[in-house]
């Protein structure tokens, strides 16, 4: 039962059922998953966090970066169950399109770019609220 609380409180969260379709095709930097749903990365890490926990997405550190993406096929079945039962019921939402559209652009731009504007301040400096963004996500309060 632990692992079906697991999943269910994992995708109970727009925000956590949005970063899981964006990995639907691709490994993505934890700074692309920030820009893409313009939220500060501590708080896109937290979401990672609990999607890892319930096992719907891996993680692999590579430096700095941290990238994901969704569990393979040696996933519990529960977990390859509540992935393939998301991606259908979602591949035609209109959020879900923008958002693959937003990421197509996010991933022509280095990784070290967006982190170095998400990630890491200058010391002294405390960064602008969307400083040196692509641009605000459509339908985004920004």
């Amino acid at each position: 039962m632990r692992d079906y609380l697991a999943i269910t409180k994992a995708l109970s969260d727009e925000t956590r059922l949005r970063l899981l379709m964006a990995l639907r095709d691709q490994e993505v930097c934890l700074c692309q998953l920030a820009e893409l749903v313009s939220l500060a990365s501590s708080t896109v890490s937290k979401h990672m966090s609990i999607l890892r926990q319930s096992r719907l997405v891996e993680g692999r550190r590579d430096g700095r970066w941290t990238y994901y993406r969704l569990a393979d096929k040696d996933a519990p079945v529960a977990v390859r169950k509540a992935l393939q039962w998301t991606l259908e019921s979602l591949a035609d939402d209109p959020r879900v399109a923008r958002d693959v559209e937003r990421l197509s652009e996010i991933i022509l731009v280095n990784p070290q770019t967006l982190c170095d504007d998400t990630c890491s301040p200058k010391k002294g400096v405390a960064p602008a609220v969307g400083a040196k963004r692509l641009r605000p996500a459509a339908g985004s309060s920004r």
